[in-house]
């Protein structure tokens, strides 16, 4: 039986347009050839073309509310076709988080300050999701940091959940260049289940981008360095933190990201 790969991007290629899109197409297509089976998800960016990418809601997968700070936020999923993948792109939305807005950075460049809330909302929205697929991954593969905070909540606050116990945790590290906090409030966002700021002790009081990749590798199985610019810091990270790690393999990384899924399953 097929090894099942859940992949959560930041970005999927062909629906948004940067290097680590392109990735987010890419790395589930070469999987699949290698004769894995995938499940794909992104954030609902505010500048992907509904119509163009063909996008529908799933009515039975949508109507959750996220409670984020006290406040709910309604849990909408949008789907559409991949077929190089064999598979569909889930796409988590909500109009507080995505709507009319671009994807990290804001129109002058700038970082979203509630970029770390969106990405608990993506984080949670994703999880939940997963759960109602009844769909069991045996390898969750992290690309991107809006999805660094995945391996946190998988270790914290869904430890008990069946559908994700024997799960192993992949996170890709990729050169990213924001810089500042995530967002101001980023501790309280994450409370979940017995989740306090207590569980990010020994991390800043205000964490940035760097921080949430070192959270990120902290609590996963194996790391990938999966682009040639990895920020130096986030790398030595990696290098200490004594799990696996992959060194970037290239471009033609097929092969060794499956012998690394196995070696990590094993």
């Amino acid at each position: 039986m097929a090894k099942k790969i859940l992949f959560i991007n930041q970005a999927i290629g062909g629906f948004t347009q940067s290097k680590i899109a392109d990735m987010g197409k890419l790395v589930p297509t070469k999987v699949v050839q290698e004769g894995f089976e995938v499940r794909v998800f992104s954030p609902k960016w505010g500048n992907i073309n509904e119509r163009r990418g063909q996008l529908h809601e799933v009515i039975r997968l949508s109507g959750m509310n996220i409670i984020i700070k006290e406040t709910d936020h309604p849990l909408v999923i949008k789907v559409a076709s991949m077929p190089a993948c064999k598979s569909q792109a889930y796409f988590i939305d909500n109009d507080d988080y995505f709507l009319k807005r671009l994807q990290e950075v804001d129109a002058d460049g700038k970082p979203y300050d509630d970029n770390g809330e969106r990405s608990v909302f993506y984080a949670r929205g994703v999880l939940e999701t997963v759960k109602k697929l009844r769909w069991i991954p045996d390898v969750i593969h992290c690309q991107g940091w809006m999805s660094y905070i995945v391996p946190f909540f998988l270790r914290h606050a869904y430890a008990d959940e069946p559908c994700f116990a024997q799960s192993k945790i992949v996170t890709s590290l990729f050169g990213d260049n924001l810089e500042g906090s995530v967002c101001d409030d980023f501790r309280e966002c994450l409370a979940l289940r017995g989740v306090t700021s207590d569980c990010l002790e020994g991390y800043p009081e205000k964490i940035s981008y760097t921080d949430l990749a070192k959270i990120a590798i902290d609590n996963s199985d194996g790391i990938i360095e999966a682009s040639a610019d990895v920020t130096p810091d986030v790398l030595a990270h990696a290098e200490a933190s004594g799990k696996p790690l992959l060194k970037y393999p290239g471009e033609d990384f097929a092969a060794a990201y499956a012998k690394f899924y196995a070696d990590t399953l094993a």
